[in-house]
């Protein structure tokens, strides 16, 4: 018993592939700051140090350490990109988005400044 609260979770190990895309994604200018965030947490946990120790060396707290830790264990590094999102489920796709064409939940095409 090591004294820490909770179910102790298995040691992170990263294969060579997966220590060179978690470093990638630190050095990375164009890597969103979550992103970044979360690859160091993975790569502290994987150096061997506790969730506290991490939680404690990048300012965050222990259950965010915590889960990101589960989530690459159950999903390795493709779990680090896709996190749900809270509230209310997406009306446009990601392709609307691309293309700069929104429209309405019932697929007719929006006008932004109404009938011309």
């Amino acid at each position: 018993m090591g004294g820490s609260p909770g179910p102790e979770l298995p040691p992170v190990v990263l294969s060579v592939g997966e220590c060179v895309e978690l470093d990638s994604s630190t050095r990375r200018r164009s890597t969103a700051q979550a992103l970044a965030l979360r690859a160091r947490t993975v790569s502290a946990c994987a150096d061997g140090l506790s969730d506290s120790d991490v939680a404690r060396l990048l300012a965050v707290s222990r259950p965010t350490v915590t889960t990101w830790r589960a989530r690459f264990l159950a999903d390795r590094v493709e779990g680090l990109f896709h996190e749900a999102r809270p509230g209310r489920p997406r009306t446009v796709s990601d392709a609307g988005v691309a293309d700069g064409s929104p429209q309405h939940p019932s697929g007719a095409p929006t006008t932004i400044c109404g009938p011309g």
